[in-house]
């Protein structure tokens, strides 16, 4: 199968990496010191067991209408980039390709071959613009929802954490050939990748937990395990989760792991750093659109309060406005590096100790 992994980061670079240790021919597309160490030394995974594999075979490119077309695309990129590549993806596209959108949060396509009451609305805070849902044929997507956590160690260099969990569903949810063949080919790779009936109660159980650890995490610089285990975050955490369940009923969603268990799930992942504090630490955008602002649009949508997941947009949104416009990343340091900094500005300015300065 020729597959093309849009945005081979840390997500894609694992499915790049696994796929083509599994005999695919795989095109990645990625950018800057990333890509040339992809060019230079191949894909590198380091496995949460310590094995490491590298794809040397990889077909690597940082223009998607120069890599040509695929059976199967995986979109890696967040969710609010997809926008900006939206016209360039047909380009990959022949009759039969299939795409898997792979961002968390709820998606642009939630509403498209849903049969409900909102049939073909436009989830707005995925695609403000409906460019995404105009470009892209929704025929061609299999719904997914990602559940391994794994970060860029370095440039070319894919570390994963925990988890190999793909469930895969078509957006009408019947059962075809193409979408066992896709699940046939994420198992051979090693993945666990069952076929999904109802894949919009899989996304909001994800999302349950997205909408409120991360945010909460890149407030407060805290892993997973210890904003589960501090009583005040954890408490935050549920309230913010049943403003998310009373939403995704409304909606006709299921779910089907009660709240606490999700918690506990979450816990156990331990000293793991949410993708949105990843992205803060690095001064990167985070993903808080995708992730917190959608359940509060379809909150709007279903007539639901949601005042705590709104109060903590609001302060996650100023963080990341505040650090964009700066042009700063925000990283908790252990106090020796103050205090380094601290004499160091002294030395420069012996009348004025670090505390004087700010």
């Amino acid at each position: 199968m020729k597959i093309c992994v849009v945005g081979a980061g840390s997500i894609g670079g694992y499915l790049a990496v696994q796929f083509a240790d599994a005999g695919h021919d795989v095109t990645v597309i990625a950018r800057g010191t990333h890509l040339a160490a992809i060019r230079a030394n191949g894909l590198e995974l380091v496995m949460a067991d310590g094995t490491r594999k590298t794809a040397r075979n990889l077909v690597t490119t940082d223009s998607i209408p120069a890599a040509g077309q695929h059976d199967l695309v995986i979109l890696g990129v967040k969710a609010h980039q997809v926008e900006a590549i939206a016209d360039e993806l047909p380009a990959l596209f022949h009759e039969n390709t299939v795409l898997i959108p792979m961002q968390n949060g709820i998606p642009w396509w939630y509403f498209q071959r849903h049969g409900g009451k909102y049939e073909g609305q436009v989830v707005r805070t995925a695609d403000p613009h409906g460019k995404i849902a105009a470009t892209i044929d929704p025929a061609r997507i299999i719904g997914c929802v990602v559940y391994p956590a794994a970060a860029i160690a370095a440039p070319g260099v894919i570390r994963h954490i925990e988890g190999n969990r793909f469930p895969l569903s078509e957006l009408d949810g019947t059962e075809t050939p193409r979408i066992k063949a896709i699940s046939d080919a994420f198992i051979a790779a090693g993945l666990k990748s069952p076929i999904l009936t109802g894949i919009r109660d899989e996304i909001w159980l994800k999302v349950w937990g997205n909408l409120s650890f991360n945010p909460i995490s890149a407030l407060t610089h805290a892993t997973l395990v210890e904003l589960c285990q501090f009583p005040l975050s954890r408490n935050l955490a549920e309230t913010m989760m049943l403003e998310a369940q009373a939403i995704g009923h409304k909606l006709g969603v299921t779910f089907r792991v009660p709240l606490e268990k999700r918690i506990a799930g979450a816990e156990k992942v331990g000293k793991h750093k949410t993708s949105m504090l990843q992205d803060i630490e690095a001064g990167r955008a985070p993903e808080i659109d995708a992730l917190v602002g959608s359940v509060i649009e379809l909150g709007v949508l279903t007539q639901t309060p949601t005042p705590q997941i709104s109060a903590v947009y609001a302060l996650v949104k100023l963080l990341s406005h505040t650090m964009l416009q700066d042009q700063v990343c925000v990283r908790a340091s252990p106090p020796s590096v103050f205090e380094a900094v601290n004499q160091a500005l002294a030395a420069r300015l012996p009348e004025a100790s670090l505390a004087h300065a700010v």
